[in-house]
């Protein structure tokens, strides 16, 4: 009876490859990292070179009154408006009796509306202050041709109806966009605390810009100039006034100390070389922290860095094209935008429910998605919130165009790479080989309009 063919040693007729491998080099890449992103802001970041270690912007003097949103203070269910942050509103600019200031926020009551709702008309008599605290409310009026105009979206911090302590008129129709909580004080409840406080009846009366230096559209102290001019009038003498306080930034810093055994130096170096690999691993841990930082460092950080008048919410929640027009349209030469992908994903929906195909750019020989011209890069450094909330960023770059810049400093002691060294640190007692890794980074904004961010970006709708 034959047997089967068991498959052994003395049935084969060639060496098997399990054996063969023993005396063969297998081919082998170099150590994969999943966290490694293609760092896009770092990329295209013009970077300064800072041989002081501190960078000054230095910029036009400018008469700033605030950030012109109200902040709230909450316990539990009880919102109350921090009473100095009334001097946000226009008619209160210049008021600081704090007295006077905690009698009106304590006039102001918490209110709730579903989307939908209208606040307030445009041309009517304003009978009320409105402080919003959460949702996201739509200024129109009506337009040229009559039909209605949207002015703007209101947020967080936002306000309307100040003109009730002047006698005006509403400005626009606000109608809530979202389910939204207000703090709201009516005339009545105003009246009553400027019968008990002449000091700010005085105010309005005079109005609150009733003194003060002339100044541009941009808060900038005013260059007086004359044109259009005949004869031989006396020409206004004139300078540019300088901030006697300019904002200066400190290089930040992120290090490590890397171990590698002698051990494995010695006998495992080839074909590859294990210090190498294992510095090249932890710099790329390093950049992708220095990014991050860059993003949303509460100091430098670009999220927390745009002036208040340059940030926006989306309209209707996903990134839609006339979001991005409207972010774009803040600044000249807006030169890069950077979102997260899932951001980036769903603009590309809203564009293709539209029909729309934006064209394919190349950025430093790579593919990118393009928006008017402007490149829109993936930065998953870019938060996303539990709910798929999430912002986009647009920025001008370069010192020669008053735009956004990365900071780092000049020539450091055994630099590997510009803005960071590998210091050797020597062999301990354990004969592990120590190296320090050091970066030293910052970003700073030269002028407000250079960086813009689109705020509350849903994602998964």
């Amino acid at each position: 009876m034959t047997q089967p063919d068991t498959g052994g040693a003395h049935d084969r007729l060639t060496l098997a490859t399990e054996a063969a491998r023993n005396l063969a080099s297998t081919t082998k890449t170099v150590p994969q990292a999943r966290g490694t992103t293609p760092r896009w802001l770092l990329r295209v970041l013009p970077w300064v070179r800072v041989d002081a270690g501190t960078y000054r912007v230095n910029r036009r003097l400018a008469y700033a009154v605030g950030d012109g949103r109200v902040s709230f203070v909450s316990s539990g269910p009880e919102l109350r408006v921090v009473p100095p942050e009334l001097g946000e509103l226009h008619p209160l600019r210049g008021f600081d009796d704090p007295d006077v200031l905690a009698a009106l926020a304590d006039r102001f009551e918490r209110h709730e509306y579903a989307a939908g709702d209208v606040l307030a008309r445009a041309g009517e008599p304003a009978d009320r202050v409105v402080l919003v605290a959460h949702g996201h409310i739509a200024a129109t009026a009506p337009g040229d041709y009559g039909d209605p105009v949207l002015l703007r979206v209101l947020g967080h911090g936002d306000h309307f109806g100040a003109a009730v302590l002047t006698g005006g008129t509403h400005a626009f129709t606000a109608t809530a966009r979202t389910a939204c909580t207000v703090l709201v004080a009516t005339a009545a409840d105003l009246r009553a605390v400027l019968d008990s406080a002449p000091a700010l009846r005085e105010h309005l009366e005079r109005g609150a810009d009733h003194a003060g230096p002339p100044r541009n559209r941009r808060g900038e102290a005013d260059i007086a100039l004359a044109s259009g001019h005949t004869g031989e009038p006396a020409l206004p003498g004139t300078f540019a006034d300088y901030e006697l306080r300019p904002r200066e930034y400190q290089l930040s810093i992120a290090q490590t100390v890397l171990r590698v055994h002698t051990r494995v130096a010695d006998l495992y170096n080839q074909p590859m070389d294990q210090v190498e690999q294992q510095l090249r691993l932890t710099v790329d841990a390093l950049l992708e922290r220095q990014e991050h930082r860059i993003v949303n460092d509460p100091g430098f950080g670009l999220l927390h860095n745009a002036a208040p008048e340059q940030r926006l919410p989306a309209r209707t929640g996903p990134p839609t094209p006339d979001d991005l027009d409207d972010l774009i349209s803040r600044r000249r030469s807006t030169r890069y935008l950077l979102a997260h992908p899932r951001a980036i994903a769903a603009f590309g929906r809203e564009c293709t429910r539209r029909g729309l195909y934006p064209p394919i750019t190349q950025v430093e020989g790579r593919p990118a998605g393009t928006w008017r011209g402007v490149p829109l890069l993936p930065c998953d450094k870019i938060p996303v919130s539990r709910t798929g909330a999430t912002s986009i960023i647009a920025m001008r770059t370069g010192e020669d165009d008053s735009g956004v810049v990365g900071l780092r400093p000049g020539a450091l002691p055994d630099e590997h790479q510009p803005g960071l060294a590998v210091r050797y640190m020597g062999i301990n007692e354990k004969a592990i080989l120590t190296y320090l890794v050091s970066t030293y980074f910052s970003a700073a904004v030269l002028v407000p309009d250079a960086l813009g961010v689109l705020e509350d970006v849903q994602t998964g709708r």
